[in-house]
């Protein structure tokens, strides 16, 4: 059958793919944070000699590892350091730290380097292939290299100026508080971390650099909104929307898993006003109180948030959180009000369908459904999983590091609790990262649509991490089949 993919898929298609250039070095971003918030002038703990190692590193290391990540996932090893020697080139051709020329020069490197070696492949005379194909490689990262520092870095720069030249307006004139019309929208479409990332991040870097922290890392980041719509269901859901708030609001306050609250506005996209509504009273604060982070909040936590926040800061940081998750609460309460959940609610996978019929799916609703609604049984479903001699499940989220991560620890748990003593391996990753060696993928549904552009096996689309009832009746069927 011929599979038509909407433009939002390919658009989370490619929103995965910058972030997943990113996620594997946060760990980086967040230690340059640290150093930032510790020893610049205005940090915790000022000192002259390891404040020098704030600009070399927001210069150099951090667009030549994402210049690296992005080679190695288009090129491999070989494509990393092609990615890498031309991200160099855009670095030193620059004057501002270009994250974003990293994410354009690492895959095309990964992607010339792979080329290259298609093109070399069974042409190369015995005995001389290795000096041909370093010489080869050395001559590509050459010209990638002069490419990045005359061409790619100039364009990508101008890009960022133009961002940064129309949202600094917004900021000058008041109107920054209108970005939360783009922030929540996006974010409940899986978007956030690609835009966050791609974009805040560098704009965030450029203006730390000057400032000694920045509100861009804030906009995106801000676990305010959802802190108030699930609130909200904490004291006006019913069934289980209100029974699992409690949780979701721990994990996604405290944990930075911001994909906690989105089945809630799917369930009634109407949350989508009153969120966005938050997340501007939140940018208007920062905004008046000078807020600011010294680097990304990945994940978004309140801890986070208080790690990376500078000396005299953090009561404008909580008053924004507060100020946000005050309006978001008021408003989705507001709708809880006025329009109670029904019993058809109360039911996460009930929802569903009315969700995909009315919103997003169109055309595509029919293949969509039968994806969705894979129906198990004690040996084997229609797509050929084995549940007796089941080893790997995979669970698969848009950046691999978040809601993934939290729903494989958690099935993991329950299948021990359930005592079954079978070991299968449970592990999360990105959608773009499955291995073929799993048996069974495990996917919030409004990803299920981009899963099947990467994924090739069985998969079984869930409305929640907590409490979905699809989990639940996975870790009986495994439990019937075993015994």
């Amino acid at each position: 059958m011929d599979k038509k993919i909407s433009l939002r898929a390919k658009i989370q298609s490619f929103g995965g793919f910058l972030t997943a250039m990113v996620i594997p070095n946060i760990g980086a971003f967040m230690a340059w944070g640290f150093i930032t918030a510790l020893f610049i002038p205005a940090g915790w703990l000022p000192n002259e000699q390891l404040g020098s190692l704030v600009s070399p590193m927001i210069t150099y290391m951090l667009p030549m590892l994402v210049g690296y990540t992005g080679g190695d996932m288009v090129g491999g090893k070989r494509g990393a350091i092609i990615g890498t020697v031309g991200t160099m080139g855009i670095v030193v051709g620059s004057d501002i730290p270009m994250l974003l020329g990293a994410m354009a020069m690492g895959p095309l490197g990964g992607y010339c380097s792979k080329r290259l070696d298609k093109l070399l492949e069974n042409r190369l005379p015995n005995g001389f292939e290795n000096i041909i194909q370093n010489f080869a490689l050395g001559f590509l990262g050459m010209g990638l290299a002069i490419l990045g520092y005359y061409f790619i870095g100039p364009f990508m720069l101008s890009i960022t100026n133009i961002i940064a030249a129309a949202i600094d307006g917004l900021l000058q004139t008041g109107y920054l508080a209108s970005l939360a019309l783009l922030i929540e929208p996006t974010r409940v479409l899986f978007l956030n971390n690609a835009i966050d990332q791609a974009i805040f991040y560098q704009l965030g870097m450029k203006d730390a650099l000057v400032n000694g922290s920045s509100v861009y890392f804030m906009v995106f980041a801000s676990p305010g909104p959802g802190l108030g719509l699930l609130l909200a269901f904490c004291f006006f859901g019913k069934g289980m929307s209100k029974k699992s708030a409690p949780a979701a609001t721990i994990i996604h306050f405290f944990g930075g898993i911001h994909e906690m609250y989105f089945p809630y506005v799917y369930m009634r996209p109407l949350m989508i006003f009153p969120l966005m509504l938050g997340s501007a009273a939140g940018i208007i604060v920062f905004s008046l109180m000078n807020a600011g982070l010294v680097a990304g909040a990945t994940p978004g936590s309140i801890f986070a948030f208080l790690a990376l926040t500078p000396p005299g800061k953090h009561l404008a940081t909580i008053c924004g959180i507060g100020a946000a998750a005050i309006v978001s609460f008021i408003g989705c309460s507001l709708l809880l009000k006025i329009s109670p959940i029904t019993e058809k609610d109360e039911d996460f996978s009930n929802s569903k369908q009315e969700v995909i019929d009315t919103k997003l799916e169109g055309s595509n609703k029919a293949y969509l459904k039968a994806k969705a609604d894979i129906q198990l049984s004690n040996q084997s479903n229609e797509q050929g999983v084995d549940l007796k001699n089941i080893q790997f499940i995979a669970f698969a989220c848009d950046a691999g590091a978040g809601s993934s991560a939290l729903g494989a620890s958690r099935f993991k748990k329950l299948l021990k609790e359930n005592g079954v003593d079978k070991d299968i391996i449970v592990k999360h990753f990105s959608i773009e990262n499955v291995p073929k060696e799993a048996d069974l993928v495990v996917i919030q549904e409004r990803l299920v649509e981009r899963a099947n552009q990467k994924v090739t096996q069985p998969i079984i689309s869930i409305k929640n991490y907590i409490g979905d009832p699809k989990l639940d009746e996975l870790i009986n069927k495994i439990k019937e089949a075993l015994s």
